[in-house]
């Protein structure tokens, strides 16, 4: 179960803007890019997450530049889960690699608001809105994928599975 306070973003929001390219210089630094992450929408976006939130977002998340450092910055930064209409593809498996949960729900970005405090339990695909006291039902993610993100990412996964770890 995740559990965290909503940071709510819009739709198309991009690579380029969830991590601006001049900070790619910083990439060995997982730090360093989380204090970027999302600077040009929000500007306190680093302060509001710390300790961990949930990003909530409309359509099309991601979308942009294959960069993985996007997905990296956000996680560092904060970010527990991000829960969005629909992802662009190479962010959602981005994502997922780096050990950052995501899930699509229709309908979520009308449902709930800043502020508001979610439980998501990836396994079964819901999302409660404690504040709002309501339950929406996200895409239930598979099981190969919930147990790359038990890794904290693919490669820890993959680790373990050849005994490395």
């Amino acid at each position: 179960m995740i559990t965290g306070k909503v940071v709510k973003f819009g739709e198309d929001v991009n690579t380029d803007v969830i991590l601006p390219g001049k900070y790619l210089v910083l990439t060995l630094n997982s730090q360093e890019l989380a204090k970027h992450a999302m600077e040009g929408l929000d500007p306190n976006f680093s302060e509001k997450v710390r300790g961990g939130a949930i990003l909530v977002a409309g359509k099309n998340f991601g979308c942009g530049s294959s960069r993985e450092e996007a997905p990296t910055a956000l996680k560092y930064a904060g970010v527990k889960c991000v829960l969005a209409e629909s992802f662009a593809r190479i962010f959602y498996r981005n994502a997922i690699n780096i050990g950052l949960p995501v899930m699509e729900c229709r309908g979520i970005s009308k449902e709930v608001e800043e502020g508001n405090m979610l439980n998501v339990d990836l396994a079964i695909g819901e999302i409660k809105n404690q504040t709002k006291n309501i339950t929406l039902q996200g895409t239930k993610l598979p099981d190969f994928i919930l147990e790359i993100l038990a890794s904290d990412g693919l490669i820890e996964h993959l680790k373990k599975k050849m005994g490395l770890k």
